[in-house]
């Protein structure tokens, strides 16, 4: 672990819900250090993407257009990320999209970056639903 004086990379894992954004601020309040290089890891997931008959039946046209509105939905997030970060005093943070797992890429983020520090929110979860999906964590 980096002491005081040295750089850390910290990966902080958004989604844009409101459990990422208390996990920024919870990490800005209590962990962060001027010095420390923070990569936001956004993961998105491509609903419309994944559930589109354009898929199976190879619409390209369709497709094209599904693929469009992802794609700014997916943007429109990345916007909101970046202004939260902004918000929390963090305008030098760098946002990083990575398709995939949420998990897996998180590490494979945390990997490439070699961060000293991961912070995630809990996706949303209560309690019990937390303990039955803990994987990510074990995962990270």
């Amino acid at each position: 672990m980096a002491t005081t004086g040295e750089k850390r990379n910290v990966i902080l894992a958004m989604d844009g819900s409101e459990h990422s954004n208390f996990a920024l601020e919870f990490y800005k309040r209590n962990i962060y250090h001027p010095r420390d290089k923070v990569i936001a890891v956004h993961v998105p997931e491509y609903h419309k993407l994944q559930n589109s008959p354009s898929v199976i039946t190879a619409d390209a046209d369709n497709l094209s257009e599904v693929f469009k509105e992802e794609s700014g939905r997916i943007q429109k997030n990345v916007d909101t990320i970046k202004k939260r970060l902004d918000d929390a005093g963090l305008p030098d943070a760098e946002v990083k999209i990575i398709a995939g797992k949420p998990g897996e890429a998180i590490v494979h983020a945390s990997q490439e970056e070699q961060a000293h520090l991961i912070v995630t929110g809990t996706r949303g979860l209560g309690t019990i639903r937390r303990t039955l999906v803990a994987i990510l964590f074990f995962i990270i």
